[in-house]
């Protein structure tokens, strides 16, 4: 079992890097591999609603985002990881995950779908939450379980050095860590022992307020 830690930080080794670091350890201790995806520190266009992906099953823009949903089919599950910036992700996180995740859901088979998932979250001081809550809601769109710790999965300091010093946080790290590897392994002896998963709606129903 593989878990894929996506760095949205525009730092590869800073504040961001040090907390999925920490989860890195936990998931190891209990067997499962893990490997890190940097976004890098380039500008990443946001999603400009052209819907193309729903035919070519990939985003159009040919850059790290159809890269990287390439490579999340291999894995079974994620953490995306983000500073905060005006209590909210950061902007290039934003746009990669708008165009990874709805372009994704063009796709069959689809790379996301019931595969477990989880967001962290660094700062200095305050925002977290609001961008726990921004995170998480990919997740749910996309049908991935969340994996939880023992509070919210946040840390702080403004270096690495300061993060280390969290206590609280590297804790509630490897809380996430072993949490998400005792989800897989749940998932992993669900399938072994014939429980499907939930059945799909050949067409879906989407409405808005007007009809």
């Amino acid at each position: 079992m593989k878990v894929l830690l996506v760095n949205g930080s525009p730092h590869q080794n800073g504040c961001t890097y040090t907390a999925l670091s920490e989860v890195v350890g936990a998931l190891n201790q209990e067997g499962i591999e893990t490997d890190f995806y940097w976004i890098g520190n380039k500008p990443i266009g946001g999603c400009i609603g052209c819907f193309q992906c729903s035919k070519k099953q990939k985003c159009v823009f040919e850059d790290k985002v159809n890269e990287f949903t390439v490579l999340a089919a291999d894995y079974d599950g994620f953490i995306f990881g983000s500073p905060v910036y005006y209590s909210g992700m950061n902007g290039s996180l934003m746009s990669f995950m708008d165009r990874v995740f709805f372009s994704a859901s063009a796709q069959n088979p689809h790379p996301f779908r019931f595969k477990p998932a989880a967001a962290v979250v660094s700062a200095r001081r305050a925002g977290t939450t609001s961008s726990l809550d921004q995170i998480n809601k990919y997740f749910l769109h996309q049908q991935m379980p969340i994996a939880t710790s023992r509070y919210w999965n946040m840390v702080h300091g403004n270096t690495p050095e300061e993060v280390k010093r969290d206590e609280e946080g590297m804790q509630i790290m490897r809380y996430l860590g072993r949490n998400m590897a005792w989800l897989l392994k749940l998932k992993e002896a669900g399938s072994r022992n014939g429980i499907e998963y939930p059945k799909q709606d050949d067409t879906r129903i989407a409405t808005n307020f007007i009809r």
